[in-house]
């Protein structure tokens, strides 16, 4: 697949009439996927040899958020989008062949994101790691993290509230590489939804401590917390402000990604604004080995370089609100499709530990 370079001038003067005439997908009767460089750099992320192929479409809305690797039967599992008729289900892509099947795990009331979890004194060096979702509960069941073995279907929630008072609608959570805290948002959008009650807390960006049960709020001031992800160093949190759409789009929102220095692995300082993205909002957030930050944006993804300048994007003329790494590959949710690009040169930050590719000398960054 050619890689379509952006004329940056030819963009300052002619805006979104020189976008349609370049965008690929922008005026199809359905979407499709292209490779737009707004950086000769984006090349390079890309690799030389990069494809980008629709892999499955489905007529409900399957492929949302999540996006966690499972070793033992080499699957990603994406939770769908939110339908008030069915609770959300999880999708089960498999590696091996690109073949998907739906399962619900007890204990899950409506999944969101999610990440691989190593319980407190797991060697996360060799331990199949379990996987930990943020539940967003419903009128009646709180929303919570909830840790899951997706091989026994056996579940365990680790906290349910800010010691004592009920979370809102819990959106998106990481563990520390090093500390194995879980730092997660908590935004109001199952309030906006209809089926979780008004919040209690304001919207937070909180700290977990597993192995002790401590929970501190590490930031504040965001109208909707959503995606977070630490740099590959871990040294630098990633947060996006999704205030954009609440009820209802609001272009006059925010659709930003913060970043905040990390210190002493527990707290945040400094925070600035890292990247503003100019479709739809920035939701699922990952991070690859060269700490460009790659976000799930209104038209695709969206690839920042660690000073935030915008390289290039994954366009399909749709929302994608998140995405996974793999070992060459970066898998595209855009809820009904599932699209991947393949022979990717870039390397997720968090494929070096689920999918034990450590011996990568780009993992040692």
């Amino acid at each position: 697949m050619s890689l379509i370079n952006v004329d940056l001038h030819a963009l300052a003067t002619g805006g979104a009439g020189y976008l349609a005439s370049i965008n690929a997908g922008a005026t199809l009767p359905t979407p499709a996927i292209s490779l737009l460089a707004y950086q000769p750099a984006f090349a390079d992320v890309l690799g030389p040899n990069a494809t980008a192929r629709k892999i499955v479409e489905v007529d409900w809305q399957a492929f949302h958020e999540g996006g966690i690797y499972n070793k033992k039967d080499n699957s990603l599992y994406i939770s769908s989008n939110y339908n008030p008729t069915d609770n959300i289900n999880i999708t089960v892509l498999n590696l091996n062949d690109f073949s998907i099947r739906s399962t619900q795990f007890d204990g899950l009331t409506e999944a969101n994101g999610g990440s691989s979890y190593y319980p407190p004194g797991a060697d996360q060096s060799a331990t199949p790691p379990m996987q930990v979702w943020c539940d967003q509960g419903d009128l009646t069941r709180k929303s919570q993290l909830l840790a899951v073995d997706p091989n026994t279907n056996k579940s365990e929630p680790l906290i349910v509230g800010f010691n004592g008072r009920n979370f809102t609608s819990l959106n998106d959570v990481r563990q520390h590489p090093v500390t194995g805290d879980l730092w997660f948002t908590d935004p109001q959008y199952g309030f906006f939804q209809k089926f979780r009650p008004e919040s209690v807390l304001p919207t937070h960006v909180y700290r977990f401590e597993p192995s002790t049960g401590t929970v501190q709020v590490v930031a504040d001031g965001f109208q909707q917390p959503n995606g977070v992800e630490f740099s590959p160093d871990g040294k630098t949190l990633y947060v996006s402000d999704t205030g954009a759409i609440t009820t209802a789009p609001n272009l006059s929102g925010p659709a930003t990604i913060y970043a905040f220095d990390i210190i002493d692995n527990k707290k945040l300082a400094n925070k600035r604004v890292f990247a503003y993205a100019d479709n739809g909002f920035p939701d699922g957030v990952h991070a690859d080995t060269d700490g460009n930050v790659w976000g799930g944006c209104g038209d695709g993804i969206h690839v920042w370089n660690p000073e935030g300048v915008l390289l290039g994007k994954i366009h399909l003329g749709e929302t994608s609100n998140n995405f996974a790494f793999a070992p060459g590959k970066v898998f595209v949710f855009s809820n009904q499709r599932l699209w991947v690009v393949e022979n990717l040169k870039a390397l997720g930050r968090e494929v070096c530990k689920d999918f034990g590719a450590d011996s990568d000398p780009r993992c040692a960054k």
